[in-house]
Parts: C-alpha cells; sequence; structure tokens
C-alpha cells in the first residue's frame, strides 16, 4: 500500500516539474515584431488623384524629349564659320575714340560683299595681355649707347614692361603674362593680376643680364599666339626644365592682345617671315608694337655700313627691314605701331595702347562652308554714324584685321 502510494506520489512530481519547465518556457519575454503599413495582410492599390496623373505624364514626356535630343545630337552636325573681328574707331583728325556705337552702326565685308553681324559686343574694360619682350645683348647694347651710357642698356625694354603692368593691370579682372626671348621664348610668369607677382616679373628682369645676342623674334611670336613646348615658367620654380604652354589664341577672353617690346631684329628664328605673317593673320589677335632700338638708328646711322658687319653689328638695311617688319605685324593683326625714340614717349605710348585695347567691338559673322583651301578673304568694317546709308570713311578710322585666311585641308597620301 505504501509502495503504491510512493509510486502515485513520484508520478505527479514529474507531471509536475514537466508542467512547470513548460510554463516557464513560456514565460520569457518575447521582443515584439516591428508592423509594416496599417495592419492588413493584403494592400489593395488605391486610386491616382489628378495632380499625380499629370505629374507621371510630364515625366514621360520628358524622358522621350530626351531621348529624341540625344538621337537627334548624333544624326545632326551643324557645321558654321564664325569670323571674329575686333575694331576700334577713332576720328582721323583728333584721334579720338568713339564709344557708345552700336551694331546699326557698323558694317562688314567680305571681298566687297556685305555680311550679316551674327555677334556684337560693345567695349568691356577688362584686358587680358601677352607682354613679349626682347631681352638679348643687342638689345642691352643699343638702349647702352643710345642713352650714351648713363644707365643700364636693358632698361630700354624693361622700362615699358614695368610701366604698363603697375598702370594699367588691375585685379581682378584684368590679366597679363609675359614672355622674354633672344635665343629662345621664356615664360617669365603666367597669366595673373597678382601685383607681388608682377612686381617680381620686373624684378627678375632687373637683376640678370641678357646671356645671348640673338633675336629670335618670329619664334617668339609664334610661341606667344599659338604656345608650345618651351622652358618652364621662371616663377614657378619648376623642376621640370620644359613645359607645355598655351598660346594666346587658347584663352578665352573678350579683350585679348599682344604688347611687343623689341627692335623687330631677327636673327635666324626656325619660324619663317612667312609662316609668322600666316599665324598673325589667322589668330585674329591684334598686336601693339613698342619698338627699341629706334633712338640707336638715329643716333648711329651715318656711321653705320649698309648691310651687317662681320661682328654681327647690323647694318641700315637690316634696321629697316625691321620697322617694315614690325608695321605688318601691326597692321595685318589690327594692331598699331609706336617707335619710341625717347624716354618720354613711352607714357604717351602705352595709355593710347591701353586706350585701344578697352575700347575694341568685338563683331563677328558666319562665313559659311567655305573650301580649306587657304585663301585669304579681304576685310572691311564701315561705320554709319547718322544711319542714313553713307559710311564716314572720310572722317573715320576704323581699326581691324585687313583680312582672314581659311586653313588649307591637308592632302593624305594613300599607300600602296
Amino acid at each position: 500500500m505504501k509502495a503504491a502510494l510512493s509510486y502515485r506520489l513520484l508520478f505527479a512530481i514529474v507531471l509536475l516539474f514537466a508542467f512547470g519547465v513548460v510554463g516557464f518556457a513560456q514565460s520569457k519575454v518575447q521582443r515584439p515584431e516591428k508592423k509594416t503599413g496599417d495592419g492588413k495582410k493584403n494592400q489593395r492599390p488605391t486610386a491616382k488623384t489628378e495632380e499625380e496623373l499629370k505629374k507621371e505624364e510630364e515625366q514621360r514626356r520628358l524622358e522621350e524629349e530626351a531621348r529624341n535630343a540625344e538621337q537627334d545630337d548624333e544624326a545632326v552636325v551643324i557645321k558654321t564659320n564664325i569670323v571674329n573681328v575686333d575694331a576700334v574707331v577713332y576720328d582721323k583728325k583728333s584721334g579720338q575714340i568713339l564709344t557708345g556705337l552700336k551694331k546699326e552702326n557698323f558694317a562688314i565685308f567680305e571681298n566687297g560683299v556685305k555680311q550679316e553681324i551674327a555677334q556684337f559686343a560693345t567695349p568691356e574694360a577688362p584686358i587680358t595681355v601677352t607682354l613679349v619682350v626682347e631681352y638679348s645683348k643687342w638689345s642691352e647694347v643699343f638702349g647702352f649707347y643710345a642713352n650714351r651710357g648713363f644707365e643700364s642698356g636693358k632698361l630700354e625694354v624693361i622700362r615699358p614692361v614695368a610701366y604698363f603692368l603697375s598702370r594699367f593691370i588691375k585685379a581682378p579682372d584684368d590679366y597679363a603674362s609675359v614672355i622674354a626671348f633672344d635665343i629662345r621664348p621664356t615664360p617669365i610668369t603666367d597669366f595673373t593680376n597678382d601685383p607681388n607677382r608682377l612686381r617680381a616679373t620686373v624684378d627678375l628682369l632687373l637683376r640678370n643680364n641678357p646671356a645671348f645676342r640673338e633675336n629670335n623674334l618670329f619664334d617668339s611670336i609664334q610661341f606667344a599666339l599659338v604656345g608650345g613646348k618651351g622652358d618652364s615658367v621662371v616663377l614657378e620654380n619648376s623642376k621640370e626644365e620644359y613645359a607645355q604652354y598655351g598660346g594666346m589664341v587658347d584663352v578665352k577672353a573678350k579683350r585679348r592682345a599682344i604688347i611687343l617690346v623689341a627692335s623687330g631684329i631677327n636673327t635666324f628664328s626656325k619660324t619663317s617671315y612667312d609662316k609668322a605673317r600666316k599665324t598673325i593673320q589667322e589668330s585674329g589677335i591684334p598686336i601693339y608694337v613698342i619698338s627699341t632700338g629706334n633712338l640707336f638708328f638715329k643716333l648711329y646711322e651715318s656711321q653705320l655700313p649698309a648691310t651687317d658687319g662681320l661682328n654681327g653689328m647690323p647694318g641700315r638695311l637690316t634696321f629697316l627691314q625691321a620697322t617694315n617688319t614690325m608695321n605688318t605685324f601691326a597692321k595685318e593683326s589690327g594692331g598699331a605701331h609706336f617707335p619710341i625714340t625717347f624716354e618720354g614717349e613711352i607714357p604717351n605710348a602705352l595709355n593710347s595702347i591701353n586706350a585701344l585695347m578697352r575700347n575694341q567691338y568685338s563683331l563677328a559673322y558666319d562665313a559659311g562652308e567655305k573650301t580649306r583651301d587657304g585663301k585669304k578673304y579681304k576685310l572691311e568694317v564701315k561705320v554709319d554714324l547718322n544711319g542714313d546709308g553713307i559710311y564716314e570713311e572720310k572722317q573715320l578710322v576704323v581699326q581691324h584685321r585687313p583680312f582672314f585666311q581659311t586653313e588649307k585641308e591637308k592632302s593624305e597620301k594613300v599607300k600602296k
């Protein structure tokens, strides 16, 4: 009896323990699952509002237009031949520059045929200039004998550069670069308007002395206009000996010009005179020339031989040819030539150059799809002040590039 009771008691304890374990397991705290939506198992789509439907329709339309535009860009190629012409207008008698002219006052003629002016911009103040200065032993000799030994000869070419940089280049919109040349062009500073950098450029030219007597003028003009491989920019203190330099034609500015401070004498440039002229004609960038060496020539012309001496001293013909070269560069670029014979003429010449650059009217027309045959096309810009159809050719001077030249297409040789 006791044994049966004991078995029953043991069985009851086992059952109680089993149910207690299950109850303990179920009593553990459970983290609630995050509910999404509004609790409904099957979400049914709701009807879109009229505003949402309009937005979707507009989005589909924009995507369709974008696809069509991409296809059109691939299929259609628009070719234009825009010719840019910068013009300065001034009174023939007084020399006063005319400002405030409008598009209707101008007319452009190509080979005598009037063209429609497609673009027109009135003069704006900012200028971007490259000063190309002859820094050779010959320029030092010319300057020394011209001032009769009272000061260093190199000041004849440094003085105009220093005057222009200090007086006319103003931040934040004006920019200037300086290239000095003798046997080759060397960039002293790239485009900047930092007064400290400009001052350092002049100081560098003053501290040093010319090393070579060669004047490779044509190479330097070519380099200043279209750039190329040259000496590293001096003031950048680069470890590289050479660098690729961008010319003035790559500069994106409305008022661009080159100021050339040189004697005009060229010794043995790799670039020919004809090639230099062609580059000047095609670039459309005005060149303003400050001729040095003129006082030397006037003082010693009677003592110079007709041709160059055995020691390399330039003769009278070389000086005359240099003057013609400077006149040609200025005229064919739409610039101006200022032959300087005395120090006192420098401020007036540079003031005139600054005024001419800042008062250029920018005109352009579409020359159409011309044959790339390297032909020259004569340009004429005329001004009608009163709108009566009569151009004031006797009263006014319109300074501009006289022609443009198309690029000659290179013929491809077929290899057999």
